[in-house]
C-alpha cells in the first residue's frame, strides 16, 4: 500500500520535535502513567491524608547534561478500602540540585475524591487534595536517590 504524501512529512516533524526536547534520545510510554488506566478509587476528601502511599518507581527520562536539567516521573501507590490507589507526576532537577514538580496541576491519579454527601469534588479541589498528599511524601529524597544511582 503506498504511503500518503503528508504522512512522511508528519513523521519527520515528530522526530525533529523529539530531538529538540532531547537530541540523543527518543521516548516511549512510561509505566508511571499507567495509574491513569487503573480502576477509579473513591476516597472521602476528609480522609485523603490518611492514605499511606509508598514509593513504587522513579524513572529518569532525561539525563541532565550541560544546561539540560534531569527530568523524569515518579509513582506512589497505596491500598485503600476501595482498592489500589496511585499518584504519578513529572519532576525536574533545578540548577541548584533540588528537584521540583514540573506542574503541580498535572498530577495523574486514579483517586476520585468525594464529599461527605458522596458527590464528586470539582477538578480544582481534587488537584488541591492530591497536592496535599504529595506534599507529605518524601518523594524528593527518592528522586535524589535515583539520580545519584544513575
Amino acid at each position: 500500500m503506498p504511503r500518503q504524501p503528508g504522512l512522511r512529512k508528519l513523521e519527520v516533524k515528530a522526530k525533529h520535535l523529539l530531538r529538540l526536547i532531547h537530541p540523543k534520545r527518543l521516548y516511549s510510554m512510561t509505566p508511571a502513567w499507567i495509574v491513569y488506566a487503573w480502576p477509579r478509587v473513591l476516597c472521602q476528601a476528609q480522609r485523603a491524608q490518611r492514605l499511606q502511599l509508598t514509593h513504587q518507581s522513579t524513572r529518569v527520562l532525561v539525563a541532565g547534561y550541560g544546561a539540560q536539567p534531569s527530568m523524569g516521573q515518579t509513582l506512589w501507590c497505596g491500598h485503600s478500602d476501595e482498592g489500589e490507589a496511585g499518584v504519578a507526576w513529572d519532576w525536574v532537577q533545578l540548577p541548584i540540585g533540588m528537584v521540583a514538580m514540573v506542574d503541580p496541576m498535572a498530577l495523574v491519579s486514579n483517586l476520585q475524591f468525594v464529599n461527605r454527601e458522596g458527590q464528586v469534588l470539582a477538578p480544582m479541589e481534587s488537584v488541591r487534595r492530591l497536592n496535599e498528599i504529595v506534599h507529605g511524601l518524601p518523594w524528593q529524597s527518592e528522586v535524589q536517590r535515583v539520580l545519584q544511582a544513575a
